[in-house]
C-alpha cells in the first residue's frame, strides 16, 4: 500500500526549508487528525464504527477545549455530504472523496489512499505554510497518510494503532480471517516513520516493540477515556429498565458492540444455554440483548448469530437491537445486570469502561487492555480463555442480583479515573514532546 502514497509523492512539492511552529511554546496550535477508514460521524457499533470514533470524536473535542484546534479528514461514504462539518467549536471534519461512496470494504481501501492522500494535500494548499502543527493519524491506513502529509508539511507525525495484525492473528476467533501480510508490512513502516506512538495500555506499547521493534522512547502509553456526564449512573437500574420496556426482576447479561467473531457474542450466547440448561427456572427471568450490528460494509442482519441462538434453544431470551445513540446505550448499560465482553482481542475496550461509568460491572475475557479496564473482583470479573463453561459461571453468581449492585458501585468509582479532560491533557504531551524533538533536530540540521 505504500506505493500508492510513493507515486502520489512524486507529484508534490517538497516542505519548506523554514519551519515555523505556531500557537503556545509546548503545544501545536492546529492538528491535522486522520480517519481514513471510519468517519467520526458514523454511528459506533455499525459497520466499522466503533471505540475508535468515540476516540476520535472526544479526544478532538477536548483537544479544542485545551485551546487547539483539530480538522479531522476521513472518507465521504455517501453522496452529497458537505465538504466540511463542524462538529464542535473548534473541531472541523473533512469529507475527502476517495472510491465509491458505498460499498468499499475495509480491505479494498489500500488502493484509495492515493486519492484520499491527494484529497488532504488539496485542503492543505488552500491555506498558508505552516497550517496544521501536527499530524496525527489513526489505525495503519491512516498512518500511510500521515507519513506523507507529515514529510510534505515538515510537521512531527504521531500515530495510534488502536489494533494491530500480529496481535489479532494469534488470537483469531474459529472461523475469522487473518489479517493479510500487507497490513503487517504497512504497520511496520508506519511504526519506523512516526516521531511518536500512541499506544492504549503498558501492554500495547510492549507489543509495539515485541512485535514491530518500536522504539520505547518514541512509544507513550495514553489509556482512552470515557464521557463522565453521558455515562454515569443517573437515575438508577430500575428506572432505565421502566424505559427499555425492560422486567424489573429480570437477569440481564448484555452484549454491546460490533457483531463479529473477534467480539465473540456467540460465546455469550453458549454460555447462557449453559445457564438454562443447569436451570431451567431462570429461563422465565432471563432476558439477553444483543445490541449492535454486523461488522464491515453491509447493512444485513447477523444471521449466524440469530441461527445460532436457534440451535442453541435461547431464541426466546436473546433480543437482538440494532446500534443505538450514545444516551439510549447508556440506558442499557444502565439497565443490565452485567455487561459481557468475550472478546478475543482487545486494544483497550472502551465499552467496559462505559458500562462501569454507568454503574454496571463486567464479565470480560482477561486479553489487550481489559485487565486495564476491568479491575478484577472490583469492578467486574476477568475471565482466561473463551470457554462458555467458564462465562456460566461467573455469570451465575450474578443470579441473585445481590452482586450487580455492589460491584457497581465500585465500577463506578473505577471508571471515574478515565475522564477525557486527562485523555487529552497527556495527549499534548506527546505532542509536546514531538514538537521539541523535530524543532533540536532543525536546530541540529541548521547548525
Amino acid at each position: 500500500m505504500s506505493q500508492y502514497v510513493a507515486r502520489l509523492g512524486q507529484r508534490l512539492p517538497r516542505p519548506p526549508h523554514r519551519i515555523r511552529f505556531h500557537g503556545a511554546a509546548r503545544r501545536p496550535r492546529r492538528v491535522a487528525m486522520l480517519s481514513v477508514h471510519t468517519s467520526p460521524l458514523d454511528q459506533p457499533g455499525t459497520g466499522d464504527a466503533g471505540g475508535m470514533n468515540v476516540y476520535i470524536v472526544e479526544l478532538a473535542r477536548q483537544l479544542a477545549e485545551h485551546g487547539t484546534q483539530v480538522e479531522i479528514f476521513t472518507r465521504a461514504t455517501t453522496a452529497g455530504l458537505p465538504s466540511r462539518v463542524e462538529l464542535a467549536p473548534g473541531v472541523l471534519v473533512r469529507h475527502i472523496d476517495a472510491g465509491p461512496y458505498e460499498g468499499l470494504a475495509k480491505e479494498e481501501l489500500p488502493a484509495q489512499l492515493c486519492a484520499f492522500t491527494h484529497g488532504v494535500m488539496q485542503a492543505w494548499a488552500g491555506h498558508r505554510p505552516g497550517h496544521y502543527d501536527l499530524v496525527h493519524s489513526h489505525y495503519w491506513l491512516s498512518g500511510h497518510v500521515g507519513w506523507l502529509a507529515a514529510q510534505r508539511w515538515g510537521v512531527p507525525l504521531v500515530n495510534a494503532m488502536h489494533t494491530m495484525a500480529k496481535v489479532k492473528n494469534a488470537a483469531l476467533a474459529k472461523g475469522d480471517t487473518p489479517e493479510p501480510a500487507a497490513r503487517v508490512i504497512g504497520e511496520t513502516q508506519i511504526v519506523r516513520a512516526a516521531d511518536r506512538l500512541i499506544a492504549n495500555t503498558a501492554e500495547e506499547a510492549g507489543e509495539l516493540v515485541r512485535h514491530y521493534d518500536a522504539d520505547p522512547a518514541r512509544t507513550a502509553v495514553v489509556h482512552p477515556g470515557v464521557n463522565l456526564e453521558r455515562f454515569r449512573p443517573a437515575d438508577g437500574r430500575a428506572a432505565a429498565r421502566a424505559r427499555l420496556g425492560l422486567p424489573q426482576d429480570a437477569l440481564i447479561p448484555l452484549f454491546a458492540g460490533r457483531i463479529q467473531p473477534l467480539k465473540a457474542p456467540d460465546i455469550l450466547l453458549r454460555a447462557v444455554a449453559l445457564l438454562v440448561d443447569e436451570d431451567p427456572a431462570l429461563r422465565g427471568r432471563l432476558v439477553v440483548p444483543v445490541v449492535g450490528g454486523p461488522s464491515g460494509s453491509g447493512l444485513a442482519r447477523p444471521e449466524r448469530l440469530h441461527k445460532l441462538a436457534a440451535k442453541l434453544g435461547v431464541s426466546d431470551v436473546v433480543r437482538f437491537h440494532p446500534p443505538v445513540e450514545q444516551a439510549e446505550l447508556a440506558d442499557w448499560y444502565r439497565a443490565a445486570s452485567v455487561l459481557v465482553m468475550p472478546s478475543y482481542s482487545e486494544s483497550f475496550g472502551l465499552v467496559a469502561v462505559e458500562a462501569q461509568a454507568c454503574g454496571t460491572p463486567v464479565i470480560a475475557a482477561a486479553v489487550g487492555g481489559l485487565p486495564v479496564a476491568v479491575r478484577d473482583e472490583v469492578s467486574g470479573f476477568l475471565v482466561e480463555g473463551h470457554e462458555p463453561a467458564a462465562y456460566a459461571r461467573t455469570l451465575r453468581r450474578f443470579v441473585t442480583g445481590g452482586l450487580t449492585d455492589r460491584m457497581g458501585e465500585s465500577a463506578a468509582r473505577h471508571a471515574a479515573g478515565f475522564g477525557w479532560d486527562a485523555v487529552a491533557a497527556s495527549t499534548l504531551e506527546v505532542y509536546a514532546d514531538a514538537l521539541h524533538d523535530r524543532r533540536r533536530h532543525l536546530r541540529s540540521a541548521h547548525g
